[in-house]
């Protein structure tokens, strides 16, 4: 469990009641992620981020809410199954310093993933990240902490599409590997993409056609310069469906 130095109310309204859990804000926020993407977590998961065994009706007085309180408003006593309700459900009281730690955090990982999956569809190339930044300012686009990311990089789209020409897409990228890189260098190309195709040449080359988010392409070239000292040869074929 977490110490209650570093706690803070989780809460959700169920009737006339407000329920109240404590929990460590920040691994809230990221197992409430999980969960947003249908991923499983463990019980103990879920109680390592729990300041108390108790769900109260008002934490500043130390009322904590009765078995039949619970049942009426939850149908169930169970603290992390009540937990896990508020998180989803409800909301988590924020300092103002914390609210500006994890939205400063999530931002960044926003920007992350639009540079990973974007590009500018009308040159076909990726984005700058300082351009995105300068952007998202100009569209005075700010994250909510404890929205899930998806939702926060939909948001963070709509508000560039006015601004920057740019787009969500996969890309089919043609890469020839020489015979005397292909033993090392298979293993790690799986890793890079989807494998669409691959044609192995008389002369022991391998041709592969690799599905990979159109904002990959610089770090996917410079993965497979590196591993094949420079003599991979790449060519984009276009958008993948």
């Amino acid at each position: 469990m977490v110490s209650l130095e570093k706690a803070v109310v989780a809460r959700m309204k169920r009737g006339e009641h407000h329920y109240e859990v404590l929990v460590d804000p920040e691994a809230a926020e990221k197992l409430t992620e999980k969960w947003r993407e249908g991923k499983q977590t463990a019980p103990e998961e879920l109680r390592s981020i729990l300041a108390t065994d108790y769900v109260f009706t008002h934490w500043s007085d130390g009322k904590k809410a009765s078995d039949e309180e619970l049942t009426k408003a939850f149908a169930t006593t169970d603290i992390l199954e009540i937990a896990k309700r508020i998180l989803t459900e409800g909301e988590v009281q924020l300092t103002a310093e914390q609210r500006k730690k994890m939205g400063e955090a999530k931002h960044k990982r926003v920007v992350e993933v639009i540079l990973r999956n974007g590009w500018n569809p009308q040159t076909k190339t990726p984005h700058p990240k300082d351009r995105i930044e300068r952007a998202l300012e100009e569209a005075k686009f700010r994250v909510d902490p404890m929205k899930g990311i998806d939702d926060q990089v939909a948001a963070a789209m709509k508000a560039l599409r006015p601004i920057l020409p740019i787009a969500f897409e996969l890309v089919k990228v043609a890469i020839r590997i020489p015979a005397e890189h292909t033993g090392h260098a298979y293993g790690a190309v799986r890793g890079l993409g989807d494998i669409q195709q691959e044609e192995w040449q008389k002369d022991g080359a391998l041709i592969i056609v690799l599905k990979i988010p159109a904002g990959t392409q610089a770090e996917v070239y410079d993965r497979l310069n590196s591993i094949t000292h420079g003599q991979v040869t790449t060519k984009l074929l276009g958008t993948a469906t």
